[in-house]
């Protein structure tokens, strides 16, 4: 007769060896995947090269692929090459927060996201109150595999040139001035932005700057004078959304404050976030600024002129290398776009992929991974090399291409 501990001990070694079995094919499976990607990154390198000679590809596919909808957490950030260990000591003594303002095109933003992505950052993300239950879930369980990105606690529906789009990145620095890692600046973007420059060289960057917030702008040019001149209605329906504007006249700005004009992307220190959060003029200037056109073009510059402001610079000008962005009206300077224009700004196909390359700018802004998913992948191979070579930490297999 067989006894119990003899049952209980086969027992015990075929769990053993279904546990090996299930291990090593998990283990064979992301070996393969690996060696996959490692395949379609030496072709893209290959590719990514003749473009930059001239050479026209029409491709649809995507060498870089990620696999959030197949995968557990774990797997995902391997298989996806996820970067999960801070790369150097400055990087981690500067920690950066960013705010990710998103509503279309999960491709897209999860390619932002896994360029911007480091263990040390802290991540706000906005998804736009009309979006798609389809998109939201997708930011969602992507957001949940990292403990150090999260949905800000208040959403807005969105509308282009409206209030709501600066109120969107407010509503992220409340959450982010919350949070526990101990960030230096807040750097806002869209998902339709893309870094030019690693972590660590938006990190030495910044630090050249002491403190100061990064507001590029100046006095109202002369068709922006209108835009706080007269008031504006921020319209929203079930078919459209967008800003009027009407032939009623805006009383004075509040404080006696001289209004300038510039970006709506801005890099700024947490002391001032926080000033602007909770400073008596910052939150008239916001009061005022909700029937104005485009506010977040004027909202950050103003009250970084004002003397005394926590990291103000109130000669600035247009001192920060933010953005790359074309602009329909400046072919003149840029060359014009290679993709095609929305709202005036070009989204960048395949033969902007040098200009890009040489610029001096920290992000650029636009893409459509759809669209011209070479002119994504070519610059997020060429930035993860880069951060990689710029690592003083053991490098992960997982984190190439």
């Amino acid at each position: 007769m067989v006894s119990w501990k003899y049952c209980l001990f086969v027992v015990s070694l075929l769990s053993a060896l279904l546990f090996v079995f299930v291990y090593n094919s998990k283990l064979q499976e992301n070996r393969r995947f690996l060696r996959a990607a490692l395949t379609n990154a030496s072709l893209l390198a290959e590719t990514c090269v003749e473009l930059l000679k001239g050479e026209v590809f029409h491709l649809t596919e995507n060498a870089l692929k990620t696999t959030l909808s197949e995968s557990t957490c774990s797997e995902y950030k391997v298989q996806s090459h996820y970067i999960t260990e801070t790369l150097s000591e400055e990087e981690a003594a500067f920690p950066l927060a960013f705010t990710m303002t998103v509503h279309k095109d999960f491709g897209t933003f999860e390619r932002l996201f896994r360029a911007i992505y480091m263990p040390q950052n802290v991540y706000c993300v906005h998804v736009d109150k009309k979006a798609t239950a389809t998109f939201k879930f997708e930011v969602e369980q992507l957001l949940s595999c990292f403990p150090n990105a999260f949905l800000a606690s208040k959403m807005e529906p969105v509308v282009y040139g409206g209030i709501s789009r600066l109120q969107a990145d407010l509503n992220c620095m409340k959450d982010l001035v919350t949070s526990e890692v101990p960030w230096k600046y807040v750097i806002n973007t869209c998902g339709q932005d893309f870094p030019l420059k690693t972590n660590r060289e938006i990190v030495q960057y910044l630090k050249e700057f002491i403190g100061k917030n990064l507001t590029p702008g100046v006095l109202p040019p002369g068709h922006a004078v209108g835009r706080t001149k007269y008031i504006h209605q921020e319209l929203l329906d079930s078919r459209s959304s967008y800003v009027r504007r009407t032939a009623q006249l805006k009383p004075p700005p509040p404080h006696n404050m001289t209004i300038y004009f510039g970006t709506a992307y801005v890099a700024l220190t947490r002391e001032f976030a926080e000033f602007v959060l909770q400073d008596q003029q910052a939150l008239d200037l916001l009061s005022w600024s909700k029937d104005t056109y485009s506010p977040d073009e004027h909202f950050w510059v103003t009250l970084n002129r004002i003397p005394g402001v926590p990291g103000s610079m109130p000669n600035a000008s247009w001192t920060g290398n933010l953005r790359a962005v074309k602009w329909i009206d400046m072919e003149d300077k840029h060359g014009g776009c290679h993709g095609h224009y929305v709202h005036g700004i070009c989204i960048y196909g395949n033969g902007d992929l040098k200009w890009l390359m040489d610029s001096p700018s920290l992000f650029a802004n636009k893409f459509e991974l759809n669209t011209y998913p070479l002119t994504v992948e070519c610059l997020e191979l060429r930035l993860r090399e880069r951060a990689l070579n710029q690592s003083e930490t053991a490098i992960q297999p997982s984190w190439y291409f």
